[in-house]
């Protein structure tokens, strides 16, 4: 496990059009992901058993929680417990920090 990790050595990975990853730490218990949104692109709704947190580092984006929806920008949080149902629109080129409990083996 990696405990000093520089975004330079780090690849990003094409998820879906206008949307890119990279995992940046991870052991069993924990995951930190940043994740690329170029505008209009969509994290489609979805779930899984992990609780997530989500930081909005840059850009603007209508966040979908259980159907509960609000625009959130950089410097905003949005939380997900486990088996919500969840998911994000880009407004404006973004992108977001994610933490997920455990780690997202379904990722690697």
């Amino acid at each position: 496990m990696q405990t000093l990790i520089q975004d330079q050595d780090i690849p990003w990975t094409d998820i879906e059009p206008g949307i890119q990853r990279k995992i940046m730490a991870h052991n069993d218990l924990m995951m930190l992901v940043k994740v690329s949104f170029k505008k209009d692109a969509i994290g489609s709704l979805h779930h899984h058993p992990h609780t997530q947190a989500s930081f909005v580092s840059k850009g603007k984006f209508e966040v979908n929680i259980a159907g509960l929806k609000k625009i959130l920008q950089a410097g905003d949080v949005y939380f997900v417990p486990s088996q919500e149902i969840h998911g994000v629109i880009c407004l404006e080129d973004g992108e977001l920090i994610d933490v997920f409990n455990p780690s997202r083996e379904d990722f690697l």
